[in-house]
């Protein structure tokens, strides 16, 4: 009678579940088109094929489903290995939206600096020809007039990099004309360290990478990871591997607010998935969620470029320019992202509750790859593949 007993209630608490457990999620194939995912998977063969690049990773996450691959090779020279899904990229200039950016906005949440203070407040050699006005929300969006970048001749180390950022003249009065400049999060990248007390990336490991536990994120990869991460250019005798392919960031020992990080796609789907849930993750509430809205807000819907292009951007997010290939044709504006130098991109939307994340490294071996039109047709094809999703 009690092994009929025992067996009754097994058999019972097999049928329930407790009303707080969250529902078992979609099967990959009720999530996705599985023609338009081979779609995807020709493209980047067929970019590989046309030397564009060696190899790729790739994480599409709707809804919490995800599809995850690599493809072809993260190394070619000086020996062949294949991409995985945890290689180590460069990822150039995604450092500002996955480094600079969300450590200014931790310094904001903490009330140490507010997003329209001048810069001058904090960098006080900043003042002078036409630089007083510039503010940290201008540095963050690419509205603050100053040129793209400063040059790589006379100085080294980055105290002499903040120095030259110092002397630039805006070429545009600020608020008013969209130029991509990475002397804004050079000096992004300043005000962190001044407001802190901390290095780049010392801070961002202890307010970001860490509670967000993305264990292969950060700058300068150590030794130990080496073998993991894949390369770009052959340069001065020898590869850069695990050294940043940006040339200032290398005169400033790896570490700057515009180039130098280095990550995997799981760990980048961490903090995409963190966004997505208005700044929690794993039960933990990492960012407030009026900072996400804050962050992810179009903060300058009527701004044109200097050629009267349309240049609508977030706090440190890419939403609506010349550079927002990898958005493709279907993601609506009003979802954003970022590219780097180097070939890599993502892209989030949250009206669909979906990430497109894309880590490669074009360059490799010999610098001469592009993948604009393969993030372009990537996020098209990532937004077709949704089965549960109408765009407008």
């Amino acid at each position: 009678m009690r092994c009929l007993l025992l067996l009754a209630y097994c058999l019972l608490a097999g049928c329930l579940r407790w009303p707080d457990s969250p529902p078992p999620l979609p099967t990959q194939a009720a999530t996705y088109d599985s023609n338009k995912l081979r779609a995807i998977e020709t493209a980047i063969r067929d970019a590989r094929t046309g030397g564009e690049l060696p190899g790729a990773v790739l994480w599409i996450e709707h809804n919490g489903t995800s599809f995850i691959r690599a493809y072809g090779k993260m190394s070619e020279q000086p020996t062949q290995a294949n991409a995985q899904r945890n290689t180590i990229y460069d990822v150039a200039s995604l450092t500002k939206a996955f480094a600079t950016t969300p450590a200014v906005l931790r310094l904001w949440e903490q009330g140490k600096l507010a997003l329209d203070d001048p810069v001058l407040k904090y960098i006080p050699d900043f003042a002078g020809d036409g630089r007083d006005a510039i503010t940290i929300r201008q540095l963050l969006t690419h509205t603050s007039g100053l040129r793209p970048d400063i040059s790589l001749a006379g100085w080294n180390g980055h105290a002499e990099c903040i120095a030259k950022c110092c002397a630039e003249t805006p070429r545009h009065p600020p608020g008013t004309v969209f130029v991509y400049s990475d002397i804004n999060f050079q000096l992004l990248d300043e005000i962190v360290r001044r407001v802190s007390g901390q290095r780049l990336d010392a801070f961002c490991e202890k307010e970001i990478f860490g509670p967000l536990k993305m264990t292969d994120t950060g700058y300068n990869p150590p030794i130990g990871k080496r073998n993991r991460v894949a390369p770009t250019t052959h340069e001065n005798g020898h590869w850069l591997r695990g050294i940043v392919h940006d040339p200032r960031a290398r005169k400033t020992a790896g570490v700057a607010g515009h180039a130098g990080l280095f990550t995997t796609a799981p760990d980048l789907a961490r903090f995409c998935r963190m966004l997505l849930n208005t700044g929690k993750l794993d039960n933990r509430q990492v960012f407030k969620p009026e900072t996400i809205a804050e962050w992810t807000r179009i903060q300058s819907p009527g701004m044109k470029d200097a050629k009267g292009r349309t240049a609508r951007r977030a706090l440190g997010w890419d939403v609506d320019t010349v550079y927002s290939s990898p958005r493709g044709s279907r993601f609506p504006v009003g979802s954003f992202g970022h590219t780097g130098f180097t070939g890599p991109s993502a892209w989030i939307d949250p009206s669909s509750r979906t990430f497109v994340i894309f880590l490669c490294n074009r360059l490799h071996p010999d610098g001469s790859g592009s993948v604009v039109p393969l993030r372009r047709t990537i996020g098209t094809l990532a937004a077709e593949s949704l089965k549960g999703h109408r765009f407008p």
